[in-house]
């Protein structure tokens, strides 16, 4: 006789299977929409539409880029989905949302060239010492402020694409947590290499 446990079991197995590769998909997905979103920044003459709808499309293009950041982190992680191209791909297209949208505020002047200066330069040093950190065999999982500094560049890029005020303030502040997040992977290198 088949118990409820197995149905249930059975049907999770089901989904999982047919998960597998949406978070990959959703990454695609997010470099896609990261092409996407610079084009309408730094192309602006090849659109027969006022300036503000293309800033009003670049800003919807980034939130939906945002969103699939979490779903597919959300599915990989709740239906075991993690993958070795997933784990190259989700990073990658972060750094490309990420780089896109703030290559396109500087083109745009409406991005302080120092703060986007200080966030790069963090996430490139820290891409490169989590690398070497997973090499080592260290944990190398975001952290709680990682995540943190995550919405915060995000809320501040989207302020700044809609031209909104506050966009350089909140910019500044997720300055302040990229470094400080920073520092935080710096620590937990250090310290593993004291021992």
């Amino acid at each position: 006789m088949i118990t409820s446990d197995a149905i249930k079991l059975n049907k999770y197995l089901t989904w999982q299977k047919k998960l597998k590769n949406v978070p990959n998909i959703l990454a695609a997905l997010r470099i896609f929409l990261a092409f996407l979103m610079y084009l309408f920044l730094v192309n602006r003459d090849i659109f027969n539409i006022h300036s503000s709808w293309l800033d009003y499309f670049a800003a919807l293009i980034f939130v939906i880029a945002s969103i699939t950041d979490f779903f597919d982190g959300f599915i990989a992680r709740n239906f075991n989905a993690v993958s070795k191209l997933g784990e190259i791909l989700d990073p990658l297209a972060d750094k490309m949302l990420i780089l896109g949208a703030f290559l396109g505020l500087l083109f745009l002047h409406r991005a302080n060239a120092w703060a986007v200066y200080l966030i790069l330069v963090r996430e490139f040093f820290i891409t490169g010492l989590r690398v070497v950190m997973a090499s080592e065999g260290l944990s190398v999982k975001a952290s709680f402020i990682g995540k943190v500094k995550t919405v915060s560049q995000m809320i501040a890029i989207a302020f700044l694409l809609m031209n909104w005020p506050f966009g350089n303030l909140l910019l500044w502040i997720a300055v302040f947590l990229t470094l400080y997040s920073g520092i935080g992977y710096l620590k937990v290198y250090i310290k593993a290499h004291d021992d």
